[in-house]
């Protein structure tokens, strides 16, 4: 994708070019006018990357990715050994045929140091023609549930939707891990790790060892009276309980021989998790406000620490959680029990948490993930991510980026990547001066989208591009090429369902924006207001004249029918409704701009599945998107 002219900016008594580390002149906003980026967000931007000398360059890179069907030409005579051990020379021109799909290295001949090669197959795989749930797990309680929706609330849902309707895929929010301390994060999109889940997500009484126990069935069913999800009231039980049937010494073969399949990831993120529970009474879940010595993986005060036989204790039962929740996802994803189940990837992870421990040395500091203003938000958005620095991302072989989607890909047959502009360029917000300060960060993405269709063409799974909001005109085109879905919304959209591309998957809504119930009432524009958040009245206007197009003057139930009706002519391959509408649910799980003013990512479905099963609204909806005709 072509970028834009950067200027000189003064560091020291020199100049550096932005433009060489990727930092673009400015953007275009939404209503196509041209913002230039502000100085102090590029300077911030340079500063995070460690362009601080004038002239300096960025590094050179030692990871070539390649897309197969274009070859390779290697400018030198040298040898690759591939990942299964094999090996054969190469020099010139490599056809395709002669590439390995996977991650080798390639060494230079006599001198030089090994290349990391990638070889993809530069598309990903396609899905069928289908349909399915997007649900929020957490809010999708059973009666079995303890206070939160999980991975056994899954199975169920995923089991009786393919029985009662035929395959339907599930397209759930992130599972990713949180620090497992009284606080609970609640937002799926502001993980510890994104390599990592999170154990609240657990059937206890599913774990091997259960009976062994007394369970406290009792306490963890009374969690689902509330309709708002008390976390950490759901952590203490389910903690306290898995730590019983840990001590009780289930027969752990299994888990040994997983856990030495996981090598030092798994092993730094239970150090993590056991050092976050120690640590966080004295000084805070956040490493970077930890002693020194334990601010960084592997040094001799953490090593020390971790072979202390009690503390080695919590950091195994720590890798077992995640061994529970592997076996778990597995069982509600098992091949011949419904239609595949779709994860999502978030956009990055807590500053504080496991990954940014682990990976603070390719992390740009400084400076966090956020979004320009737009007509949904109109003071623009500071996610608090830290971004990946493009840089140091390429001189690490792309191994973080490799772990995290892979770690997505194992638990289904799809992936969402959210906010996959991402994968092209980020919005930089300097820390501590807001949105408007930020600036737009580019990233290789050709690399980026080659390892994306390697690890989904391993995996057998589809990719699903969240490309909403600012994005450059041509990224869609290049997705498209790569086979990434597109994800096409009601709300956003000018055209009308039946002109959409086939290449997408078609939703009314998402997460961060109204249901179709609070769009139709008002509720959710009188949300924001009594929230003190700016409404854009031209914006909310279209969204109900959108909706009143289609739904004419009836209820909400003929609302909700009536926009799934429009949604099922879409030629996308892939449409989904979100159970919150089909409940007709007047708040959203999320409003961004808010933390502690309202429940987000906290509201449970106003019925426990068992109901939701038999409630005829569920069968209405799936029927009418069941029904489109087969292209």
């Amino acid at each position: 994708m072509a970028g834009a002219r950067g200027v000189a900016i003064a560091i020291g008594v020199g100049v550096v070019n932005p433009e060489a580390w990727g930092i673009a002149a400015g953007h275009h906003h939404v209503r196509g006018d041209w913002v230039p980026a502000p100085s102090a967000g590029v300077a911030a931007a340079l500063a995070a990357m460690g362009a601080g000398q004038a002239g300096e360059e960025p590094p050179p890179t030692s990871t070539w990715v390649v897309d197969r069907r274009e070859g390779l030409q290697v400018p030198f005579a040298g040898t690759v050994d591939t990942e299964d051990g094999g090996a054969f020379p190469v020099e010139g021109w490599v056809p395709p045929e002669a590439l390995p799909l996977g991650y080798h290295w390639l060494t230079p001949r006599g001198l030089g140091s090994p290349i990391r090669l990638i070889v993809s197959p530069g598309v990903c795989p396609t899905p069928d023609r289908g349909w399915g749930w997007a649900v929020q797990l957490y809010a999708t309680r059973s009666r079995s549930s303890w206070g939160i929706g999980d991975l056994a609330d899954l199975r169920r849902l995923r089991r009786w939707s393919s029985i009662a309707f035929g395959p339907s895929m599930i397209l759930i929010n992130p599972l990713h891990a949180v620090a497992p301390i009284a606080e609970q994060q609640a937002s799926p999109y502001f993980p510890a790790s994104r390599r990592w889940r999170n154990p609240l997500y657990l059937r206890v009484d599913e774990v091997p060892g259960a009976a062994e126990v007394s369970l406290p069935v009792e306490a963890g069913l009374a969690l689902n009276v509330d309709q708002r999800i008390d976390r950490a009231a759901i952590w203490r039980v389910k903690r306290e309980t898995l730590w019983q049937i840990w001590c009780a010494r289930p027969g752990l073969s299994d888990f040994e021989a997983w856990s030495a399949t996981q090598g030092d990831g798994l092993r730094d993120f239970a150090i993590w998790s056991a050092l976050t529970e120690e640590l966080s009474t004295t000084h805070g879940a956040d490493w970077r406000s930890w002693p020194e010595a334990f601010r960084r993986p592997g040094t001799a005060t953490v090593g020390h620490w971790a072979a202390v036989p009690a503390h080695a204790e919590i950091v195994r039962f720590h890798a077992w959680l995640q061994w529970l929740l592997s076996r778990q996802l597995a069982a509600a994803t098992a091949p011949g029990e419904g239609g595949p189940i779709v994860t999502d990837l978030a956009i990055g992870g807590d500053p504080g948490g496991a990954d940014a421990w682990q990976w603070q040395d390719v992390l740009a500091t400084g400076v966090s993930v956020g979004a320009p203003p737009d007509e949904f938000s109109p003071g623009g958005q500071d996610w608090g991510l830290p971004p990946f620095d493009p840089w140091r991302l390429r001189s690490a072989g792309y191994e973080p980026f490799v772990q995290v989607l892979r770690a997505s890909l194992s638990g289904g047959g799809g992936v969402r990547i959210d906010h996959v502009a991402g994968l092209f360029r980020l919005f930089w917000v300097p820390e501590g001066q807001g949105p408007c300060s930020g600036v737009y960060v580019r990233y290789p993405w050709a690399d980026l989208l080659n390892i994306v269709a390697l690890e989904a063409a391993r995996a057998g799974a589809f990719v699903i591009g969240e490309d909403l909001g600012t994005v450059e005109p041509d990224m869609r085109a290049v997705l498209a090429q790569r086979g990434v879905l597109s994800y096409r919304l009601l709300w956003f959209e000018d055209r009308p369902p039946a002109e959409w591309p086939t290449l997408a998957l078609a939703a009314v809504t998402t997460h961060d924006l109204p249901t179709v119930a609070g769009v139709w009432s008002g509720a959710d524009v009188r949300a924001r207001h009594h929230l003190g958040l700016p409404v854009d009245d031209d914006a909310e206007s279209v969204l109900r004249d959108r909706l009143r197009a289609v739904a004419g003057e009836g209820g909400v139930t003929a609302a909700v029918r009536a926009a799934y009706g429009a949604l099922s002519e879409a030629p996308s391959l892939l449409v989904t409704a979100t159970l919150d509408d089909v409940l007709e649910v007047e708040e959203r799980p999320n409003i961004p701009g808010t933390t502690d003013e309202r429940p987000n990512w906290s509201l449970a479905l106003p019925l426990p599945l068992e109901e939701i099963q038999a409630d005829p609204r569920v069968a209405t909806i799936a029927d009418v998107l069941r029904s489109r005709e087969p292209t």
